[in-house]
């Protein structure tokens, strides 16, 4: 025993512990017969849906079924497990079962399941866990799935559950929104900001992008010093939070070409609107030798890339939200409009705003343009002044940033903004000064121009505002899995 788990020069050799019951095999070099501890070896095929480790196997050795494979096991006996979303109780009992993929009507039968199960289906209560075995049918008139239950059993109990089928205030959900994830409205919206997540993962992925993820704890600010979260970092002062991963991208695009980061940003801004968090994800590619234009085309293909994830893969979650998908199917399937800032504030004008030219818009200003198209909008050259001060400046008009934001129709507005970067070194010395900012946290930074510069451009997309306009929510709260919004820290 000692030789085996001795290596060369006395220290231990790789082991792996089994913790299930043994079942011989062979294994090359071994003839011990403590079977506890054998040398390292390649994962086991572990059997599921497909044979194998991958989509679809199992993640317990129980045989059970999830809600999801239903459509295709019609005719036969399967086992589920998951929470009793709605139970009603008659000669025949009906309970709503769910189990996380899914929802199934599972019918309780006095002839066709045993005399406990049937008891027992009568005194289920709202959020109770439990076991199901039944044959699967199609429902007649739905065409769905549902489970003729033959026995059931109560894994876990579940009383005085406090989010009922009554009508609920937005400050009690909100109080208990670890419980509020449970609704199917909150499941479908949750699933479609899943879909959205791995949708942006596989377009930069396939796009050649490199994944450099950016720190969360920051010692300068990068969308202004008046929302920033600060702390004490040990002997080097303050450190705040980041409100964006940008300026780490740009030093990334000299190794790599084309970086995104895609993580949590903080803005303490004091805003008690429908579109702020104080806490959202952000996605953030940067481009080398890119400029303004080619930010608006990288964002409308990214945009459109999503939307179509979405309207493939989430068609019964739309269906729960009430989604009309018309306005989708139109982002998808036209050109976006652009529009100079100038032009926008022209159009504001005659549409009742009384923004003047050199404000930056307000969330109604937004909402009042995109409300008078069907598509997404480009809004580019802004002003500079109230523009960060590492936008490169239009070279047609000083007074303007190469800057542009995609608004999202239906009167969402922002959802994305970018632009082309400062390539300068001597111009981000200047604003650097004009901004009131102290240079010696941005060497770093102003060490991308000393080496190199070239051209480059990139945006930012708030997640939580593209879950918004595409399940078309009245609040961003609902948008992700705990908002933290001025005025809520909790759960």
């Amino acid at each position: 025993m000692k030789a085996l788990r001795e290596g060369p020069s006395g220290y231990p050799a790789p082991v792996c512990f089994i913790s299930r019951p043994f079942a011989p095999f062979a294994v090359p070099g071994f003839s011990g017969q403590n079977p506890r501890f054998i040398p390292a070896l390649e994962p086991q095929p572990f059997p599921g849906h497909n044979g194998g480790l991958g989509p679809g196997a199992p993640v317990s050795s129980q045989p059970f079924t999830e809600v999801r494979f239903l459509a295709g096991q019609v005719g036969e006996t399967v086992r589920l497990r998951g929470w009793v979303r709605n139970a009603r109780t008659s000669k025949t009992r009906f309970i709503e079962l769910r189990d996380g993929s899914g929802f199934v009507q599972c019918v309780v039968g006095a002839a066709e399941a045993d005399p406990e199960s049937y008891e027992l289906a009568g005194k289920l209560t709202q959020e109770a866990a439990i076991t199901v075995t039944g044959l699967v049918q199609q429902h007649p008139k739905t065409g769905q799935p549902e489970l003729l239950v033959k026995s059931l059993e109560l894994i876990g109990g579940s009383q005085d559950f406090p989010i009922t089928p009554k009508e609920h205030g937005t400050e009690f959900l909100m109080e208990n929104r670890h419980l509020w994830l449970r609704s199917r409205r909150q499941w479908a919206i949750l699933r479609i900001r899943h879909t959205l997540v791995k949708g942006i993962r596989d377009f930069f992925d396939s796009d050649g992008f490199t994944l450099l993820d950016a720190p969360i704890l920051t010692p300068s600010a990068c969308e202004g010093t008046s929302t920033l979260f600060g702390t004490e970092y040990f002997h080097e002062g303050m450190a705040f939070l980041s409100q964006s991963g940008q300026l780490y991208q740009e030093p990334g695009i000299a190794a790599f070409g084309k970086t995104y980061c895609f993580g949590p940003t903080f803005r303490a801004e004091k805003s008690k609107t429908r579109r702020h968090l104080t806490e959202f994800w952000m996605v953030e590619p940067e481009v080398a030798f890119a400029h303004l234009d080619d930010v608006m085309i990288l964002g409308e293909r990214m945009t459109k890339f999503l939307i179509q994830r979405v309207l493939e893969g989430r068609q019964e979650e739309l269906k729960i939200l009430e989604r009309d998908q018309a306005p989708l199917e139109t982002a998808l399937n036209t050109t976006f409009d652009r529009m100079t800032y100038t032009e926008a504030v022209d159009k504001l004008k005659t549409l009742g705003s009384d923004i003047q030219w050199g404000e930056d818009f307000g969330n109604d200003d937004e909402t009042i343009l995109m409300n008078a198209t069907d598509r997404p909008l480009w809004v580019h050259r802004f002003p500079k002044a109230f523009k960060a001060f590492y936008m490169e400046p239009d070279p047609l008009d000083a007074r303007l940033a190469l800057g542009a934001d995609l608004l999202a129709p239906e009167g969402y507005g922002e959802v994305i903004g970018g632009g082309e970067r400062a390539s300068d070194l001597q111009y981000l010395l200047d604003q650097i000064k004009h901004h009131e900012l102290n240079r010696a946290d941005y060497e770093w930074y102003l060490d991308v121009r000393k080496y190199g510069s070239v051209p480059h451009a990139g945006f930012g997309m708030g997640l939580e505002r593209a879950v918004a306009w595409i399940c078309k929510l009245p609040h961003v709260r609902e948008t992700i899995p705990y908002p933290r919004m001025m005025g809520t820290l909790r759960p």
